[in-house]
């Protein structure tokens, strides 16, 4: 057993580290500068990895539109649909949007936004997480890393996590590929997404009306490098990897229309 006192093992891994909401963070308006905000509110260190709601940037880029125009926002921001479910009150869109992410309504969301408004995500997370990165590593003269985080549910699985929509000068995945396990067996598959490990973990001491939005992770500081690091656009599975494309139901139409098609171009049956 490691002594309590030790933070990192043999492998160089850490087996204790620390995450701290970051507390007194004005409400952000259109056009406020971020980095500055944030290298106020909190003492960065070298290989600290700040983890910040993405719902900050989108209203510091300016990123909203009117509440009554919230169904062509999605629709506008909707690259492929992927599934549709109708309730009472309406239909639930799971789409994939401009960022590659696939969730409900693209993303676009009224919570903690201004009345009668709701927010987009960020154009480019990955440039938007670079940017405010550049500008703390500059005012701060430490590496450190950054994430966006937003809030998704999950397919087959209740309830909601943070996972990681941009990133920068962070590994956002640890590629254990070729290495073994603790046993000596080989691992041939296991790549943990650090990126969204992080998000979900700091999002129970951020919260989501604790008006804490920027959580800074320490003793991590093995999984921050360069601004030129694969973003988090890097996390979303090629299309040609991917096993679960489309909803069942739209599955089963585009099979069903596929089918009827066919049958068409050959014709009637031969009933001789």
């Amino acid at each position: 057993m490691l002594p309590r006192s030790r933070s990192i093992d043999e492998l160089g891994v850490a087996v204790k580290f620390s995450i701290e909401g970051v507390e007194g963070l004005p409400e952000i308006a259109r056009g406020d500068d971020l980095a500055a905000l944030i290298v106020d509110a909190v003492d960065l260190a070298e290989g600290d990895i700040l983890v910040i709601t993405s719902k900050i940037v989108s209203k510091a880029e300016g990123r909203f539109v009117q509440a009554a125009d919230r169904e062509q926002a999605i629709t506008d921001e909707t690259v492929r649909v992927v599934a549709t479910r109708v309730f009472e009150g309406g239909v639930t869109r799971i789409v994939e949007n401009r960022q590659g992410i696939i969730g409900a309504a693209a993303g676009v969301d009224a919570s903690n936004a201004p009345d009668g408004t709701v927010l987009l995500l960020p154009v480019d997370p990955d440039a938007s997480a670079r940017a405010l990165a550049t500008g703390i590593r500059a005012l701060t003269g430490a590496a450190v890393g950054v994430i966006l985080s937003d809030t998704l549910g999950r397919p087959w699985r209740e309830g909601q996590t943070d996972i990681a929509i941009g990133a920068a000068g962070v590994h956002v995945f640890e590629d254990l590929r070729g290495s073994t396990d603790a046993a000596g067996k080989p691992l041939a598959v296991t790549m943990p997404c650090v990126a969204d490990e992080l998000a979900g973990a700091a999002e129970l001491v951020k919260g989501k009306s604790s008006g804490v939005p920027v959580a800074v992770v320490r003793g991590l500081g093995r999984f921050v490098g360069d601004l030129d690091l694969p973003g988090a656009r890097s996390i979303q599975r090629p299309a040609d990897r991917d096993l679960f494309r489309i909803g069942a139901d739209e599955a089963y139409n585009e099979g069903y229309r596929d089918g009827f098609d066919e049958s068409q171009a050959e014709g009637p049956l031969d009933s001789a």
